[in-house]
């Protein structure tokens, strides 16, 4: 790809220019290089406590003056805890086997050559987020490992926290002598705006987008590269009449324990009709007791004056709060093609004891990942396994599912011959 120089241009093109050049640099160094860069993040990182929580508190000063919602700011405060798992995450990234040059197979076998694919990086890397000051350094790490530049445009909200966080990596990855622009930061008083940095396709190779729908559906409308929806919350459940009242209530109470953001929390369930309506009463008050507003459809409310109504525009949107809708269904077949029209479409999950409808849920849900009988609950560090996962994706492009290492990388194919025409 040949690229014009840009000498005199904004800030944001200069910014991806930095980081497409330390691309093409950090793409062939080694992988123990970039792993020793990740776990220097890491330390400085830990280090680096009291100054970014004293930023991350000018932060919350001001957004409260501007009467930030309530969610941003708790997605926006930082605790020590919160930075700790920051730094564990980046520990575990720093350790795992490098994602890069693994050699597969390839189907396409031409005459007298050899042929196979390798995983490769993408090149640059935009991540555009919402609060989660947290997350820049989880993305930047992520991208380290996988050999790929990461531009940072987080919101205004996070300014200060934002900046003392990139700071700190990119002071990091300078001692361990990877190129500058490795790591970029994008900032309000850089005069840019979310569009400026979208729209440098000739620099960036993808962008993600994370944080409300809003933000999501913005940056798919405006993104001139290649964009990787995540999503989070409007995740469906199905209540079979096989399924037990016990097991309904522990997975939609953990599913809403994933902290700071609530990625796979269960915020729709549907019922079937038969369903007793004394189990219903009783998960609603168990809910209700542990901080859950409860609301229902039409026919629900009717029979159960104390719910609120859910209104038709609810079903298809997330709350991100501790609120659940339910609503009643006639039938299995039913339920999937309600989920299919209206959630989100990246963890949906069913209760039931029978093998039959589960496999039929499993494969009728047209969604990135299924729960059978457990928790959607999302984890970025789970406790089992080497993985480290960014968040999800509900889109059937680029990637689908578990955002993870191997998702920021692309195959190359690599055809040895042996000089013969």
């Amino acid at each position: 790809m040949t690229v014009p120089p840009l000498d005199d241009s904004p800030e944001t093109m200069k910014s991806a220019k930095r980081a497409y050049q330390a691309s093409l640099k950090l793409g062939t160094t080694k992988g123990t290089d970039r792993s020793r860069a990740v776990l220097a993040m890491a330390q400085a990182l830990e280090e680096s406590f009291d100054d970014i929580l004293e930023a991350n508190t000018l932060d919350l000063e001001a957004s409260r003056e501007m009467a930030v919602p309530d969610l941003i700011l708790d997605w926006l405060k930082l605790t020590p805890t919160r930075l700790a798992t920051t730094v564990e995450i980046l520990q575990k990234l720093g350790e795992v086997s490098d994602p890069l040059r693994r050699v597969r197979n390839a189907d396409y076998q031409p005459e007298d050559s050899q042929s196979y694919s390798q995983l490769m990086p993408l090149g640059v890397i935009g991540f555009i987020y919402e609060a989660f000051p947290d997350l820049g350094a989880i993305a930047a790490g992520l991208c380290m490992k996988t050999g790929n530049s990461i531009i940072l445009k987080g919101g205004t909200e996070a300014s200060h926290s934002n900046a003392a966080i990139a700071e700190v990596l990119q002071s990091a990855i300078a001692e361990v002598g990877l190129p500058p622009g490795c790591i970029e930061l994008i900032t309000a008083e850089h005069g840019a705006s979310m569009r400026d940095l979208i729209t440098q396709d000739q620099y960036l190779n993808l962008a993600i987008p994370y944080g409300r729908s809003s933000l999501v559906q913005q940056v798919m409308r405006q993104a001139t590269c290649p964009v990787l929806k995540s999503a989070m919350g409007n995740c469906y459940l199905y209540w079979s009449l096989n399924g037990s009242l016990e097991m309904v209530r522990w997975m939609i109470l953990d599913s809403h324990e994933s902290e700071p953001d609530p990625v796979n929390a269960i915020e729709k369930v549907l019922i079937h009709r038969q369903a007793m309506p004394s189990s219903l009463a009783v998960l609603w008050n168990s809910l209700i007791e542990k901080g859950f507003e409860i609301k229902g459809d039409e026919e629900l409310v009717e029979a159960f004056p104390q719910l609120q109504l859910a209104k038709d525009g609810e079903w298809s949107c997330a709350y991100l709060t501790k609120t659940v809708a339910f609503k009643l269904v006639d039938s299995l077949e039913a339920a999937i093609a309600w989920i299919n029209q209206y959630s989100s479409g990246h963890a949906d999950s069913i209760a039931t004891e029978s093998y039959q409808e589960s496999r039929q849920f499993a494969l009728g849900v047209n969604s990135a990942a299924t729960y059978i009988n457990t928790s959607p609950r999302f984890s970025r560090n789970p406790a089992r396994g080497d993985s480290v996962f960014l968040g999800m994706s509900n889109q059937k492009g680029h990637r689908r599912g578990f955002i993870s290492l191997e998702t920021l990388t692309t195959a190359k194919h690599i055809i040895q011959g042996n000089g013969r025409f």
